[in-house]
């Protein structure tokens, strides 16, 4: 079984309640808004990582990263998407099991037909009353995946 920790909108923080999970990941994903090139070393340094930009991610560091980008774990083919508006449905990749997206901040997981919708919410700064949150997938050797959503107490 692999885990991988799922994380959005950190905008410039790398907040400690994260860590014990992260460490115990065997790689991030991270969907967007991370706001400096000194957050992705801090979380490379403890698992490998794959980012995608999001809005408020500028600048040339910036400009390096996809705005979406699918990888395969496990067997379990993961699409990632700063903000599902910009998701065209059809353009999926063929056997694509889940969609992790971030942007609204608003933590999520959802199945439509066979694939998994995943936005972990946002392990960034507080915003209004939403609560700070990451996701952890259990992807096993035959693809099958799970996910769960971690409320940080913060």
């Amino acid at each position: 079984m692999t885990r991988v920790a799922v994380i959005s909108d950190t905008h410039g923080l790398v907040r400690p309640e994260i860590l014990p999970h992260l460490r115990r990941a065997h790689r991030t994903l991270h969907a967007g808004d991370i706001d400096s090139p000194q957050i992705l070393a801090a979380l490379q340094a403890i698992t490998p990582l794959t980012v995608i930009r999001g809005n408020v991610d500028k600048g040339a560091w910036a400009a390096r990263l996809p705005l979406s980008e699918s990888v395969s774990i496990e067997g379990a083919l993961i699409h990632m998407v700063h903000n599902l508006a910009d998701l065209d449905p059809d353009s999926l990749p063929a056997g694509c099991s889940a969609v992790v997206y971030g942007h609204s901040h608003q933590p999520k997981i959802e199945r439509r037909g066979p694939v998994w919708f995943i936005n972990p919410g946002s392990c960034g700064p507080k915003r209004f009353r939403l609560p700070v949150t990451m996701a952890m997938l259990e992807i096993e050797s035959n693809g099958e995946l799970s996910a769960e959503l971690i409320e940080l107490n913060v």
